[in-house]
């Protein structure tokens, strides 16, 4: 075999070698079969991985490596015999500093505990006992910092943070120290002997009837702690240990930590103290006629003897607690193929065009949208068919029906009686209608029942000058019955809309699932529709008892 070169270098390398070889031995080769065998061989990964290993171990036995210690074979073996020992005898303790010779002998239960905090709130209510003075945890906030750590409880008592006494302190200053603070807080407690009941992440939803700003609660124990939202807002109560402030979290909220509300009896409490008596002016609605479409019935609240809501229902979530909204348990409900639709009421002022919304819609699909036939106790006139425009019965079986609560509205016009049943919506519902119902707001609470499950749309004026704009060259109909003329709007009926609808919505927005403000009739219809398409199909929330009956 022929001499091979080894390059210039006297240390050249085994891998420089290696990967010349082939080169090299390509004249001596007889057969391109060979030299693809040689370049394959001389080639492979692994061998040139071997290598490069020797060369490294080759250059660390040059520099003559000598150990740290020079007992260290000795030392490695007494570090083997003592992990053996810890193994036999499973001892894997940490061994703890000794205690410190100043501490308290009163504080023999003193816990020390450092937790991380960032942005995010403590997560934990302070207040000062009341019979020891000492400072405690009041609360703690579900999902926060404190209750993920799981080593702060309610009843600690607070002596330290961060090195500082808190003893003489108010709660506020410590929660003001608390909040400057970031990254790593150390605290000193003394445990509470009271022993907890394991928590559990609520499942209650409830939808919330007013609108809540926690900075703007003098009674809130903790502003940081507390949870804004608004009216329509559903949230999941995650606590009610306490009475006075619950816990709670917006549903669907990926953060989990919790937040105080006010209760639903301390709610009410201060709703009920703070109301003045307000003195509401009647709301001044007729009923209307528009185009020959015949508008459900709704008459004058002037005097309470001839306009009433008769429909006393007792299954009504609302019937007792409406007039103080705070809060109402719901859940998530989706109408099943089978189920009757559920009932579309409307609900809005005079001229806001209420009455041509609904006829488009029962224009659009006849056989889909259905409203209901009044009753009336006046003579039927040659042109009336029984059933059609009104069904017409006696003022004694008018009496005695109203006697028996079957009308949700009535009221007496020139003597005559007018009213809509229970039973002309059910007669819509039965025949698998969606029956659209324009009733006053006062009546919308004893309609919320699990037969109906109504769906309140409420619909809304624009502004004045919208309103002054868009109504220019409409006529707007003021007559209680059918010989009514029509009249072009004035000033005054532009403002007793806008009053009527700032009355309605003040008092009963809390009742109203959709609101669609009326600035434009062809806008205002598409999303009516769209609300109705949507109502049919997707989930929403409801009252719980509406799930059964």
């Amino acid at each position: 075999m022929p001499a091979l070169s080894t390059g210039s270098g006297s240390d050249t390398g085994l891998y420089e070698l290696l990967a010349a070889l082939p080169a090299q031995l390509q004249p001596h080769v007889d057969s391109q079969e060979d030299l693809t065998f040689l370049w394959d061989m001389f080639g492979e990964k692994s061998l040139h991985s071997l290598v490069k290993i020797h060369e490294k171990l080759h250059y660390y036995e040059k520099q003559n490596p000598m150990p740290i210690l020079h007992g260290a074979a000795a030392l490695a073996d007494d570090a083997l015999l003592s992990v053996h020992d810890t193994v036999a005898q499973k001892n894997y303790d940490p061994v703890l500093p000794p205690m410190p010779d100043d501490i308290d002998e009163e504080e023999d239960s003193v816990k020390i505990i450092r937790l991380v905090k960032n942005r995010e709130p403590l997560g934990a209510t302070i207040k000062r006992d009341e019979h020891t003075g000492a400072i405690v945890v009041a609360r703690i906030m579900r999902g926060g910092a404190a209750d993920r750590s799981g080593l702060i409880h309610v009843g600690d008592e607070l002596r330290e943070v961060n090195g500082i006494p808190v003893d003489d302190k108010k709660p506020e200053e410590i929660i003001h120290i608390l909040a400057q603070s970031q990254g790593a807080i150390t605290f000193k407690i003394i445990p509470s002997v009271k022993e907890e009941m394991p928590m559990k992440e609520g499942k209650m939803f409830i939808r919330a009837l007013f609108d809540y700003d926690p900075n703007e609660d003098k009674a809130i124990p903790c502003k940081e702690a507390g949870l804004a939202f608004r009216k329509g807002d559903v949230l999941q109560i995650m606590s009610q240990d306490d009475a006075t402030w619950w816990q709670a979290k917006h549903e669907g909220d990926a953060n989990p930590r919790a937040g105080l509300i006010p209760s639903k009896h301390f709610q009410e409490r201060r709703f009920a103290l703070r109301r003045p008596e307000v003195q509401v002016q009647p709301l001044k609605i007729s009923n209307r006629k528009s185009s020959g479409f015949r508008r459900s019935f709704r008459l004058s609240r002037k005097d309470k003897k001839t306009n009433k809501s008769m429909y006393e229902c007792k299954k009504s979530d609302q019937y007792d607690t409406a007039d103080i909204p705070t809060y109402e348990e719901v859940a998530k409900y989706r109408r099943q193929p089978n189920e009757k639709y559920r009932l579309v009421v409307l609900v809005g002022p005079v001229g806001v065009g209420l009455n041509e919304l609904k006829r488009k819609l029962l224009i659009s699909d006849t056989q889909h949208y259905g409203v209901t036939v009044p009753h009336t106790t006046r003579p039927r006139r040659s042109q009336e068919s029984d059933g059609v425009e009104y069904i017409f019965i006696s003022k004694h079986l008018f009496e005695t029906d109203v006697q028996n609560n079957k009308f949700i509205e009535y009221g007496e016009y020139k003597n005559n009686y007018y009213g809509t049943s229970l039973d002309s919506v059910r007669s819509v519902l039965a025949k698998n209608k969606v029956c659209l119902l324009d009733v006053q707001p006062h009546t919308v609470k004893h309609l919320r029942t699990y037969e109906f499950k109504p769906f309140v749309i409420f619909i809304k004026p624009p502004s004045l000058d919208r309103l002054r704009e868009t109504r220019k060259n409409a006529k707007i109909i003021s007559s209680k019955d059918d010989k009514g003329t029509a009249k072009p709007f004035t000033e005054e009926d532009f403002h007793e809309m806008i009053k009527s609808a700032h009355v309605m919505e003040s008092q009963y927005g809390h009742l109203f699932d959709k609101v669609i403000v009326n600035d434009d009739l062809a806008t205002a219809y598409s999303e009516l529709k769209t609300t109705f398409d949507r109502l049919e199909t997707e989930t929403f929330w409801v009252p719980v008892s509406w799930l059964h009956s």
